[in-house]
């Protein structure tokens, strides 16, 4: 499973011997009746993506928008610090790789995380890429970046993508930085209440939160 950890509070982390993230107060309790209640999606095939081989335009702004079934949200890709990545992420999107996937792990007052199209934590493109972050890298609330597992290297990513919903989520910079949510934070939050405070830092999901559709737009 792609997991993450936090260099705070105490337990070890089943991806990589990091340790559990803070659970906030209102863990668990919805604070939006905009999610629709939606059954879950079917799981897609692993693998079998196309792996991107340009860059994107560092003169372009790409905005990633991912319409939920909780609302939109605005991913705005960050190609200069990532570029491998935000190729990859832009590519996956305009194939439909992330249509009728889930936010399969959703830890209150931590992270959202999506982008596996098995819905399962394991699931991938297909490849990899890798954009070894800065060693100044915060991750903080709306930061967008890749999820990988405990033994890859720094800043290695597939298709698994997190949102940060903590204030800061007290990460090593590992994790390679795929943008920054700049429209649709309201619906981050409401989805990072859907996660069940019982299951800790795997994140089981109290009811199915789908991406229906993702597409990327240039100015």
């Amino acid at each position: 499973m792609l997991a993450l950890g936090v260099a705070a509070c105490g337990g070890d982390d089943n991806a990589g011997g990091s340790n559990k993230p803070k659970q906030s107060p209102s863990a668990g309790q919805p604070q939006s009746a905009s999610c629709k209640k939606v059954a879950q999606p079917k799981a897609k095939p692993n693998g079998g993506a196309k792996r991107p081989t340009g860059a994107l335009d560092r003169g372009t702004t790409y905005d990633v928008v991912l319409k939920t079934s909780c609302g939109d949200i605005t991913i705005r890709l960050d190609q200069t610090t990532s570029p491998k990545t935000a190729a990859s992420f832009a590519s996956l999107a305009k194939s439909g790789f992330f249509d009728g996937t889930t936010f399969h792990r959703i830890v209150p007052g931590f992270v959202i995380q999506g982008g596996d199209p098995t819905g399962t934590g394991t699931g991938g493109p297909g490849y990899s890429t890798r954009d070894v972050p800065p060693k100044s890298a915060t991750y903080t609330k709306g930061i967008v970046a890749m999820a990988k597992t405990g033994t890859e290297p720094a800043g290695t990513s597939g298709s698994q993508f997190y949102i940060v919903t903590a204030g800061d989520a007290g990460l090593p910079p590992d994790y390679a930085l795929l943008g920054r949510v700049v429209k649709g934070q309201d619906v981050v939050d409401a989805i990072g209440e859907l996660g069940d405070p019982a299951s800790g830092e795997v994140g089981t999901p109290l009811q199915p939160v789908v991406i229906e559709r993702a597409s990327v737009r240039e100015s």
